[in-house]
């Protein structure tokens, strides 16, 4: 039988993996510079509720995998999900605008 303590850390680590699912939200951008090289992008967006953002800003992103910054270049509008971890903001999905 399982004890208190090991069903409540058990509980913490399922929320943990599954918050930044809910916690992501497409939010529009322009691409200011991409870095294939280094798995990184430049991005200026409107505020960004899901990551505590309220103001629109530019920043550097780093993209989970850099295969999603393929055919993408500086003046492309987006659309775009990120997650914030311990090491930072990472984009997660991203799409060309029309």
């Amino acid at each position: 039988m399982k004890t208190l303590p090991q069903l409540t850390t058990a509980a913490v680590l399922a929320l943990a993996l599954v918050a930044p699912a809910f916690a992501a939200d497409m939010i529009s951008g322009d691409v200011k510079k991409v870095d294939e090289a280094n798995a990184k992008i430049t991005l200026h967006h409107g505020p960004a509720k899901s990551l505590g953002m309220d103001e629109a800003m530019t920043m550097v992103y780093r993209v989970k995998d850099a295969a999603l910054l393929k055919g993408l270049k500086a003046g492309d509008k987006v659309k775009f999900e990120a997650v914030e971890d311990a090491s930072g903001y990472t984009v997660t999905k991203i799409e060309k605008g029309k």
